[in-house]
C-alpha cells in the first residue's frame, strides 16, 4: 500500500513541468552595460548609457550634458 501511495505521488510531481518564468512586458528593460560613472556639475557622480552632448544655454554658452542616465533623467550637466 505504502509503495502504491509514493508511486502514485511521485508521478504526479514528475508529469508536472516547470513552469516558465514570466516578465511583464510593460517594464522597461534595465541596461546592463555600455553605462558611464560621469562627474555632475552638481557635485554628484551619475552613471549614464548615452552620450555626451554639448548643447547651447540661454546666454549663449555651451554646456556639455550626459544623456540617459540611471537616475532617471534624460540630461545631466556635467562639471567641465
Amino acid at each position: 500500500m505504502k509503495v502504491l501511495t509514493l508511486a502514485l505521488l511521485f508521478s504526479l510531481t514528475a508529469a508536472k513541468p516547470a513552469q516558465p518564468v514570466r516578465r511583464p512586458s510593460g517594464q522597461v528593460e534595465q541596461h546592463s552595460k555600455g553605462g558611464r560613472w560621469y562627474f555632475a556639475a552638481s557635485g554628484h557622480a551619475v552613471y549614464c548609457y548615452g552620450p555626451v552632448m554639448t548643447l547651447p544655454q540661454a546666454n549663449g554658452d555651451l554646456q556639455k550634458v550626459a544623456t540617459f542616465c540611471r537616475d532617471g533623467k534624460t540630461v545631466v550637466p556635467l562639471k567641465d
